[in-house]
């Protein structure tokens, strides 16, 4: 298990498959950490597999397949034990202290107060995290010095 950190980040199923299919926040936020190499997207192998089988089930195997693969070269693995939630479980055993959903139950006041008694996270949906979220300020807290802007290309 990691300390958390404000650089490391979970994107639940429902976003990962927003990033890829539609144009929207949840792509911003995650071009986000794609265009900055000190911020980690976490996730476990469940995580993948649920994403994976929502893009399949909207899209097509190949894209599904041909995501998987790209994925698997952005994020850090992290272990999950059997039968916990693959977001909130990439996040504690990750030390994510960033969790971006669609899930009304894990964004609510009532989700974010459960998962905050036990994980030191945030969960958001990408609107508002997308709102919040300024690299330019966490870079000195998390890097040190100045922030030099985005170092990666988001689509490369």
């Amino acid at each position: 298990m990691s300390e958390p950190t404000p650089a490391r980040i979970v994107a639940d199923s429902d976003v990962l498959a927003a990033d890829l299919l539609t144009d929207g926040a949840a792509r911003a936020c995650l071009d986000q950490v794609r265009s900055h190499s000190w911020l980690t997207l976490v996730a476990s192998d469940p995580l993948l597999d649920d994403a994976e089988a929502v893009i399949e089930r909207l899209a097509d195997p190949d894209l599904a397949a041909d995501w998987r693969e790209r994925i698997e070269e952005l994020r850090e693995p992290v272990e999950q034990p059997a039968g916990d939630h693959p977001a909130l479980a990439s996040a504690f055993h990750g030390g994510a202290m960033h969790v971006l959903s669609f899930d009304e139950r894990l964004t609510g006041a009532k989700g974010n107060t459960m998962v905050r008694d036990r994980v030191e996270t945030a969960v958001r949906t990408p609107d508002a995290f997308a709102t919040l979220f300024d690299p330019a300020k966490l870079y000195p807290e998390v890097v040190g010095g100045e922030y030099p802007g985005p170092d990666r290309d988001p689509r490369a």
